[in-house]
């Protein structure tokens, strides 16, 4: 059992560097920062398990694909989501962000305008 300092942690991070802080079930508890910018991040999905996204620092909005449609939810500072299994999800970070992450399960990634669309 280890304590983590995250300040120094992400400190010692070049910018979209993953750390990876502990393994989770088959996953990974981590965190990472941007400067962020236009642009969003590729698709991911989780098919096993639900995702938690912590906003540290900034702010992120997260486009989730459900069933009724896209969900976009703005996290600031001290917020959290958790993304339910099986969703496609993606994020965007207009300001420096940094984020703790709590995947503990596996990961699939996407580049496609509709992930859902691919099989």
């Amino acid at each position: 059992m280890e304590s983590h300092d995250l300040r120094k942690t992400l400190a010692g991070l070049d910018e979209m560097q993953f750390a990876e802080l502990e393994t989770f079930n088959q996953g990974a508890l981590g965190v990472f920062w941007t400067e962020g910018g236009p642009g969003a991040s590729p698709w991911e999905m989780h098919p096993d398990t639900d995702e938690l996204l912590q906003i540290l620092e900034g702010e992120s909005i997260v486009t989730v694909l459900t069933d009724a449609g896209p969900q976009v939810t703005r996290l600031r500072a001290v917020s959290c989501l958790v993304v339910p299994r099986g969703c496609w999800h993606r994020q965007e970070m207009p300001v420096r962000t940094c984020e703790l992450f709590l995947t503990p399960g596996r990961t699939e990634h996407s580049t496609a305008e509709d992930p859902r669309k691919e099989k």
